[in-house]
């Protein structure tokens, strides 16, 4: 008895081990870019059907390799509702290498990732269809050397 008691338990463990809060299915829009580049107005958006209201805490990643120039990266991001209208838009700008051009993350596979504050707190009160968007703000198009951006959930 004593022995199914210990089993049950590490399985019990084992299974609490491995609940813990991964990004799978927190991904709310993401867009690879097989060449490395980005159109300006090529928008990377997703449609996403809520039937309860939610509170999101968001960030942005994003995936840079060497080709990339800038010392910033620079987005719209913008949530519609079912109808199209704006419901929040803000622009961000963050820093992805310092006033050397040195990049602020280790390099992994040759590429550079960062995760960055995008929203805390996204309330959505109402059961609705939206469309969350971001959109390339950066001055060149295309803008080269970016591999992938993703909305996720934290």
């Amino acid at each position: 008895m004593k022995r199914v008691l210990l089993v049950f338990g590490v399985l019990f463990l084992l299974g609490l081990s491995s609940c813990h809060n991964d990004q799978v299915g927190n991904v709310l829009v993401s867009r690879e870019f097989p060449t490395s580049s980005w159109e300006r107005f090529d928008y990377v958006e997703n449609t996403i059907t809520l039937s309860n209201p939610v509170s999101y805490n968001l960030e942005l990643e994003a995936t840079f390799d060497d080709a990339y120039t800038f010392n910033y990266f620079e987005i719209v991001f913008t949530v519609f509702d079912e109808s199209g209208n704006p419901l929040r838009s803000k622009n961000y700008k963050y820093t992805v290498k310092d006033r050397d051009g040195l990049w602020k993350s280790e390099a992994v596979g040759g590429v550079y990732h960062f995760r960055f504050p995008l929203n805390n707190e996204l309330t959505l009160n109402e059961p609705d269809t939206y469309v969350f968007q971001i959109e390339n703000h950066m001055p060149i198009t295309p803008l080269t050397g970016i591999r992938e951006v993703s909305i996720i959930r934290k």
